[in-house]
């Protein structure tokens, strides 16, 4: 693509990083396919293609956005499937990101959106505002939810149906195994026992709405002879403040991060930073890129970045630990986008599984996502809600016991549109090595009490 930025526009990190990705775009229209927002309301400017065109009139212009851009930069889930096609590795990820941030400083939004943006960023990246407000919300919701509906603010009505009900601490249910459910050992990918030393990223969302994920990450890892180190100070990845355009708290929360592994990089050292949620190990990815643009790019950066991996990768790599039989339940597993597309990790969650001694399903356009991106869902119900119902569609076709996924966004998305158990993969990973089944799985396991034990 041909961009026309002036000699002073370029003198800017972020244009300059922005112009290069504008130039890679050859406009053939790949990701058009893959796109969720385009395959849902077949316009061209909801597509990644046609956004890029509006980017880069936007960026080159350097005027006030006009409300249409705003409109179709805001409908764009930052799924990133249109990369996983990209055939000339255009880094879209990084144009929607200096688009929103653009936008939130030159484009003055109604009020409503306004309070909103602005609730989402000073409350849900810190941990004890967020269960505050998590337990106000439970408090009023059946009272607020139909002044939401008369006052037609569809984000809060979203925000209310979304509130999780509260999950039973996680108990030992036990069930006899059905026939043909002793799990096979799994062959590891890499060298057993060379992590010893591992940061847990503990985010913010996922230990008030499951923290019973945490819990099964470090039993799991435990097992395998894997110290998980407690980083004191550690803030919120940065993701949610990034995909809300604001740059400048991404980057606070980011170096605060980053400052913390280093120390403990340098004093007792640290072998691995693992992420549970898909989409904080996304934006983990994106740190070098994000600080590259200030003065803390380095060899330090760098050699955190390699230590970075989500949860699934680092078991395969160090194998899982002695397996017990479990009931050969029927797994849907849907993959979250940041996982399979931000970060390429397809496969390892599936074979975990499997090695776990469960049958895994995978549905139709698995590619494609479930609606929830972050607070997508929250800013754009309707779209998300419809992406819901899609994926839904597709999951439940596969006839599932429970339904998993690697992202805390899209169990509660899904959960919100289904009776069936939504789970994290390592929760059932850990069940299988002799941890406690998920309270969820309560009712199902019961049915097996009532039936005589069968040797596998």
């Amino acid at each position: 693509m041909q961009t026309r930025f002036s000699a002073e526009q370029l003198r800017d990190p972020a244009t300059r990083a922005s112009e290069s990705e504008l130039r890679r775009c050859v406009h053939c229209g790949f990701c058009t396919a893959t796109c969720p927002t385009y395959v849902l309301l077949g316009d061209e400017l909801d597509s990644p293609r046609g956004r890029i065109y509006l980017i880069q009139e936007m960026l080159e212009s350097a005027a006030t956005p006009d409300p249409r851009v705003v409109l179709h930069i805001d409908r764009c889930l930052s799924c990133l499937a249109c990369e996983s096609t990209c055939p000339s590795g255009v880094r879209y990820e990084h144009l929607i990101d200096h688009a929103r941030s653009y936008i939130e400083a030159h484009y003055r939004r109604p009020w409503r959106e306004r309070w909103l943006r602005a609730a989402l960023a000073h409350v849900l990246p810190y941990r004890a505002r967020f269960a505050a407000l998590l337990r106000l919300g439970r408090a009023l919701r059946f009272a607020a939810l139909p002044l939401a509906r008369i006052l037609r603010w569809q984000s809060l009505r979203a925000m209310l149906e979304l509130l999780p009900v509260r999950v039973p601490p996680t108990k030992a249910i036990r069930c006899a195994p059905r026939s043909g459910s002793v799990p096979s050992p799994l062959r590891p990918t890499g060298t057993p026992g060379t992590i010893r030393r591992v940061a847990v990223l503990r985010g913010c969302a996922e230990p008030v709405l499951r923290p019973q994920v945490r819990a099964a990450t470090v039993r799991m890892l435990e097992r395998l002879g894997i110290a998980v180190v407690e980083i004191a100070g550690e803030a919120c990845c940065g993701a949610i403040a990034q995909h809300l355009g604001r740059r400048a708290q991404a980057l606070s929360q980011a170096r605060a991060n980053v400052a913390r592994w280093r120390a403990e990089l340098a004093g007792a050292g640290l072998d691995a930073i693992v992420t549970t949620a898909a989409g904080c190990g996304t934006m983990l990815e994106n740190y070098p890129f994000l600080l590259a643009q200030t003065d803390d790019a380095d060899g330090a950066l760098a050699e955190l970045s390699r230590r970075m991996c989500d949860v699934s990768e680092l078991l395969l790599a160090q194998g899982l630990p002695a397996l017990e039989p479990v009931p050969r339940l029927r797994i849907a597993y849907q993959s979250a986008c940041s996982l399979q597309h931000g970060q390429r990790v397809r496969e390892a969650p599936v074979a975990l599984l499997r090695a776990a001694g469960f049958e895994v399903l995978e549905p139709e356009e698995a590619h494609l996502c479930c609606g929830s991106a972050g607070t997508y869902n929250l800013l754009q119900p309707q779209i998300a809600a419809a992406l819901r119902e899609r994926k839904l569609t597709h999951l439940q076709a596969l006839a599932p016991d429970v339904i998993a996924s690697g992202n805390i966004g899209c169990m509660l998305q899904l959960r919100g549109g289904t009776s069936l158990p939504v789970v994290h993969t390592v929760e059932l990973l850990d069940w299988a090595s002799g941890g406690p089944a998920p309270a969820e799985l309560a009712p199902l396991l019961s049915r097996c009490y009532a039936a005589p034990s069968q040797s596998p």
